[in-house]
């Protein structure tokens, strides 16, 4: 019986890793929907920009909702955190590139944010 016990809540961890593994994949492949435009006047992008509407709030910016990982963007710094179960760590700055091609600043004025980036 102990044997049985462990063999299924091993595969069932095993299975779970998995499912954990599959939706930080997701998350990563899908935070930045465009391609091109790397270089200065950063043009040229193909695919679609963040839609800032469809984002929930937060009372420091906008916070994009991943199956794992979530991704806040703090209107008025302009950092870029992760969080993952709970657990926020900061990322980066918002770049050049962002700042063309997903007008954070922009949505971030539109949403009432007082924006120092």
């Amino acid at each position: 019986m102990k044997a049985l016990t462990l063999k299924a809540l091993a595969l069932f961890g095993a299975l779970m890793l998995t499912v954990i593994l599959v939706g930080v994949v997701a998350d990563i492949r899908g935070f930045d929907e465009t391609r091109g435009g790397y270089e200065p006047p950063y043009t040229g992008f193909t695919g679609e920009s963040i839609d800032w509407h469809r984002l929930d709030r937060g009372p420091n910016g906008f916070v994009k909702r991943g199956h794992v990982i979530d991704v806040l963007v703090n209107c008025e710094t302009g950092m870029i955190s992760l969080s993952v179960f709970g657990l926020e760590r900061q990322w980066r700055q918002v770049s050049p590139r962002a700042l063309a091609v997903h007008q954070p600043r922009e949505a971030c004025q539109q949403a009432g944010y007082v924006t120092r980036f």
